[in-house]
């Protein structure tokens, strides 16, 4: 009789099973919302001939992101996450009697932060460039 090796869920689990749940947890909270601004604008419609359902669904709807607020959080972003990857290299290089498995996740944070860091910056740096042509020109 083989015995089942319980080592082998928690990877299935993280690799497998959180990302799909976590694609549908957004899905459903993006439906549930877009479902309660349809209804909230169906009953004032029912309620109250005399309003305009075009600026109500307006009001309703999503908040537009201007393109410096954008760029903005852009910046922010990588700023943060490249400063989180220099903190996890400082951190694995300041421990270095911690055991081998704990210096190896600290490398492979820092890399994946640094990394991402630096990818935020650069769509920072190279929007920036066409941001402000576009209003320029406008």
């Amino acid at each position: 009789m083989d015995s089942f090796d319980f080592g082998l869920l928690i990877p299935i689990g993280v690799c497998v099973v959180l990302p799909i749940m976590i694609v549908w947890i957004v899905f459903k909270a993006k439906t549930n919302n877009d479902n309660k601004r349809a209804d909230v604008l169906i009953k004032a419609i029912e309620n109250n001939a005399n309003i305009d359902a075009e600026k109500l669904a307006e009001a309703l709807g999503k908040q537009q992101i201007s393109a410096k607020e954008l760029l903005n959080r852009r910046l922010l972003r990588g700023c943060m996450f490249t400063i989180l990857g220099v903190a996890f290299s400082i951190i694995a290089l300041t421990f270095s009697a911690a055991p081998e498995d704990m210096q190896f996740i600290s490398y492979i944070l820092a890399a994946l932060s640094f990394a991402v860091g630096i990818a935020y910056l650069i769509v920072y740096f190279v929007t920036r460039n066409t941001t402000a042509e576009t209003e320029e020109n406008e």
